[in-house]
């Protein structure tokens, strides 16, 4: 998963996960508008929605999300995911016969998953519902994780979440995906494929347009669809977060900011050094100096440490 914060500050990820057996869960807290990329378990149908309802909306695979919807995300697809300010969400996966078979059970038909990632607005009173036991789980994990040690509590809250989530999914019906909509959702994913695939190094618009096929202004369309912002735009926010890693791992007796920046695109230094600063809080010397003084810092028990994570 590759995550992009979109504003200056030192960007925050809480996760707090929890393995039921069949059901997969995992609450996520974050400070900062970010745009993030990853791909789905080729295995699992992922459902997610935003865990409060003042917050604000965020763009899903090119869809506005609010907190009346649930993403219903297919096995093995890919994402793009776009905040626009401090964010919460939650996650929620079974496997498609697991699913489909508690839809049976409960509604007396099968859940089918689709084809492509799609949106479904639940009934309110089942998305409450919902809403509610996540609050339960998660504050158990937070204040009585050893209740949850028990078997016959995890599985009987297992089961009402799995059926609260098939309740809201009850309302889902086939996705109207326009074939605009799956043409710019191709080129997004070669887009990012070949993001993937030169992970190490900067790129620039008229390589992508050849890669991907795509013109400059369809690029343009299909990003600003996704990322709510232009590719120019993406590829200099990627680059800085490229030469800010670089940064904290590069050896300063060995490495310059001038190398970093120039093996990363920026030939204004000038320009770099006041765009480092405006978005990370720090210098880009600071960065190079600091990040190699903590290489000698005590480190912390991860047995007692909180998690702070940037991956979903």
């Amino acid at each position: 998963m590759e995550v992009f914060p979109a504003a200056k500050g030192n960007f925050h990820a809480r996760l707090t996960s929890i393995d039921f057996g069949r059901l997969w869960t995992t609450y996520a807290s974050e400070n900062l508008p970010r745009v993030a990329h990853s791909a789905l378990s080729p295995t699992r149908v992922l459902v997610s929605f935003l865990a409060d309802t003042n917050q604000l909306p965020a763009q899903y695979c090119g869809m506005e999300v609010t907190s009346n919807d649930i993403v219903v995300g297919v096995p093995g697809s890919t994402r793009h995911i776009r905040t626009h300010g401090p964010c919460r969400w939650v996650s929620m996966s079974l496997t498609p016969d697991d699913l489909s078979a508690t839809s049976t059970a409960l509604l007396g038909r099968e859940f089918r998953a689709g084809s492509v990632t799609h949106l479904v607005h639940p009934d309110p009173m089942h998305m409450a519902r919902l809403v509610r036991l996540r609050r339960a789980a998660r504050q158990l994990v937070e204040t009585a994780p050893e209740i949850l040690k028990h078997r016959e509590v995890s599985g009987a809250l297992e089961q009402e979440l799995v059926h609260a989530m098939v309740r809201c999914l009850a309302h889902d019906t086939e996705a109207d995906i326009s074939v605009g909509w799956r043409h710019h959702y191709a080129i997004i994913r070669r887009f990012e494929e070949v993001l993937a695939a030169n992970s190490d190094r900067p790129l620039h618009l008229p390589e992508l347009c050849a890669a991907t096929g795509a013109s400059e202004r369809v690029l343009r369309i299909c990003c600003q669809e996704h990322l709510r912002m232009s590719p120019v735009r993406y590829l200099s926010l990627r680059r800085l977060h490229l030469a800010r890693r670089a940064l904290t791992r590069a050896d300063p007796a060995r490495t310059t900011v001038t190398q970093i920046a120039f093996r990363y695109g920026f030939w204004q230094l000038g320009r770099f050094a006041v765009t480092y600063q405006g978005m990370f809080g720090e210098s880009p010397s600071t960065t190079l100096q600091r990040r190699s003084n903590d290489r000698w810092a005590p480190r912390k028990n991860l047995s007692s440490a909180l998690s702070d994570s940037e991956n979903e």
